[in-house]
């Protein structure tokens, strides 16, 4: 069965709504509900998956994030796999994160949200922004995995390396592979860096090396004994 639906974004939701009671009857299998809308939406229904697609201003919104895109697609039992690409912007209500990413899959029974392209995520709580080509979020531990291009920056530190793990609760992340901390005019570098965000402690371990500025020697050489 297939079925397609063009119209305006203020009639979209109640029409998608009861054309779905009506073909699916699916009892609901997660707690918390989904609504949708876009410019146009199509979809099939079949023995083995239901698909709908969103197309143009599309939006998902549940309890706890909401999502922007070209275009979305949602699939699977109670709509449990969505699949956006296109301009994505989201925001994680209870997080308190925002991201904007080129594609996006999210699995609603997990809660794991795997963003790609020139990925942003911010964390407003915690002045936290990060940049990757990848990254998966758990929302059930609160834990963002970050791979290729990676940029966090917290205050006036600037922290790179090849693969890292930021944990939001703790406010700790963990970087590997050429790992490198950049405070003010100081810098570490090491294969593992440990850095807690929050007291600023650094832990570092493998090809260990940095640079420390000495503030004290710097203000006597910018005021010489003796100057007027």
């Amino acid at each position: 069965m297939k079925f397609r639906i063009q119209r305006t974004k203020s009639k979209l939701i109640l029409i998608a709504a009861l054309l779905f009671s009506i073909l699916f009857s699916i009892t609901p299998l997660f707690a918390e509900q989904i609504s949708f809308s876009a410019d146009t939406m199509s979809g099939k229904a079949g023995s083995n998956s239901d698909t709908t697609t969103l197309t143009g201003n599309a939006r998902v919104t549940t309890e706890s994030m909401e999502v922007t895109a070209d275009s979305i697609e949602l699939s699977g039992d109670e709509f449990r796999n969505v699949f956006a690409q296109g301009k994505i912007h989201g925001v994680y209500h209870d997080a308190g994160l925002e991201f904007d990413s080129e594609r996006l899959r999210y699995d609603r029974k997990t809660k794991v949200v795997v963003l790609s392209g020139n990925v942003k995520l911010i964390d407003k709580e915690h002045d936290v922004n990060a940049e990757a080509q990848v990254v998966e979020y758990n929302q059930e531990t609160d834990t963002a995995v970050l791979q290729v291009e990676i940029k966090l920056t917290n205050k006036n530190n600037i922290c790179s390396a090849a693969y890292a793990v930021y944990y939001k609760k703790a406010q700790t992340l963990e970087l590997n592979g050429s790992a490198k901390v950049i405070k003010g005019d100081d810098s570490f570098r090491a294969q593992t860096i440990k850095f807690d965000l929050e007291s600023e402690e650094i832990e570092m371990d493998g090809n260990v090396r940095g640079s420390v500025t000495d503030e004290k020697k710097n203000d006597d050489n910018s005021n010489p004994e003796g100057a007027q």
